[in-house]
């Protein structure tokens, strides 16, 4: 499945994206805040994680940048179990990116697609000292349970308090607060 927005091209990752792959996702910054990617951040970790989209059956993608009539692999989003949750969000967008909406326009479309999928409930979470990633999930609509639990971060080596959100997709509703998303799906 590919998606495209005004910005971005989310489509799912293929092999010959491992050296960008690991290129954009390998900063210490980046990978501290998620809880399956290793630091460092190998190409072999990217080739595996690529390979890994031959098998999916969720919404997974990597999201690209629209720059100069070319593509720049800026992120990766999708959702999937996690834990004890069956479709939880995750997302990362490389360093050089941050602060431009690209979190916020790729992930409505990914809920988007997963309301499509037939998804009804999703799940997500962000490290309590990474607070910009939950004013992304409060902006794609998803709500403050009051839990903080313990997520363990590979990046990290070790478990972290996460504060924990959802969103009910039954209704049909995915925020979406910023005009230049998702034109076709």
């Amino acid at each position: 499945m590919f998606v495209r927005t005004q910005r971005l091209t989310l489509r799912p990752g293929w092999r010959e994206d491992a050296a960008e792959l690991a290129r954009a996702i390998g900063h210490e910054s980046v990978v501290r805040n998620l809880a399956r990617a290793p630091w460092p951040y190998t190409i072999e970790a990217a080739e595996t994680f690529a390979a890994g989209f031959d098998m999916v059956a969720e919404p997974k993608f990597l999201v690209f940048e629209h720059q100069g009539g070319t593509l720049r692999l800026i992120g990766g989003m999708g959702i999937g179990p996690l834990g004890d949750e069956r479709h939880e969000l995750g997302y990362w967008i490389t360093p050089d990116a941050w602060g431009r909406g690209y979190a916020t326009e790729a992930g409505a479309a990914v809920l988007r697609a997963a309301r499509a999928a037939g998804v009804r409930r999703v799940a997500a979470g962000h490290f309590l000292d990474n607070p910009a990633s939950g004013r992304v999930l409060r902006k794609l609509g998803f709500r403050a349970t009051g839990r903080v639990t313990s997520v363990y971060s590979r990046g990290r080596g070790a478990a972290v308090p996460s504060a924990r959100f959802e969103l009910d997709l039954s209704d049909g509703t995915v925020v979406d607060n910023d005009p230049r998303t998702c034109m076709a799906a």
